[in-house]
């Protein structure tokens, strides 16, 4: 009885140092993963290209599709011409001007200065996507046209010019590389590894230099609430409805491209 007694209590504290040291290889392996885990984020590596950070060694924009031709924002480009009230058409003069220049987005809002590491990869990808019809502009400096020309406004109708930009959209993601790790790594990307969600708008321009966009003449009969938003507004600053998008109120016509003078 007394050795059975004695071999019971040995297994028993056997039992005891075994629980105990189990938790404690589970901690061992867990630090590693918890520390790597506090990694850099997307967003605070967008904000490091963005504004040049110090701390970097360099960061670039790594495309991964593109779409030629895509249509920029539809901008009013002069101011509008009033003939309310009139019962025919009237010529009209028009002061037109448009700029484009290359732009970028960044999840954060953030525009990285033509200056910065980020700026000049913005550069080299541009001239990446050069041809022999086109040119894109690469940088941040922008490209315009201006000039006057006459043209109808019908009656009771209000007259402006609209321009949307033909730009090249290259999408990718950030590839970041710092001067030190940083929690265990150098290299991080924003938003990740293949992403296409930053977008580098380069404007198309023709062999002149003209930008290479969609022109046109538009009118809006007076009266309607499209017609007092423009007349009520100094600047171009509503979202316009594109080509041929306006309405029953509105008549768009295009103005061809070889009327838009060179700058």
């Amino acid at each position: 009885m007394t050795r059975t007694s004695r071999k019971g209590t040995h297994r028993s504290k056997r039992k005891r140092i075994t629980l105990v040291l189990a938790p404690v290889v589970a901690a061992g392996v867990a630090v590693p993963l918890m520390f790597q885990a506090g990694a850099a984020t997307p967003s605070e590596v967008s904000k490091d290209c963005a504004q040049d950070a110090a701390g970097l060694e360099n960061c670039e924009f790594v495309d991964v599709q593109f779409k030629r031709n895509n249509l920029g924002p539809n901008k009013r480009v002069s101011l509008p011409s009033d003939n309310c009230g009139s019962t025919t058409a009237v010529e009209k003069n028009f002061a037109v001007a448009a700029s484009v220049v290359r732009s970028i987005t960044l999840e954060d809002g953030f525009v990285a200065a033509a200056d910065s590491k980020l700026g000049n990869s913005f550069f080299e990808i541009g001239a990446k996507f050069n041809t022999t019809e086109l040119t894109l502009e690469r940088d941040d400096t922008g490209t315009e046209f201006s000039f006057s020309r006459t043209d109808k406004v019908q009656p009771d109708h209000i007259g402006f010019f609209m321009w949307s930009e033909k730009r090249t959209d290259v999408s990718g993601f950030l590839r970041a590389t710092y001067k030190e790790e940083q929690k265990g790594q150098k290299v991080f990307f924003s938003p990740s590894e293949g992403g296409t969600s930053v977008h580098v708008f380069y404007p198309q321009l023709l062999k002149n230099g003209t930008p290479d966009g969609r022109l046109w003449l538009r009118n809006v009969k007076c009266g309607t609430p499209q017609a007092n938003g423009v007349l009520n507004s100094t600047k171009s600053l509503r979202a316009e409805p594109g080509f041929g998008e306006g309405g029953d109120n509105v008549t768009d016509i295009e103005i061809p491209q070889s009327e838009i003078p060179a700058p």
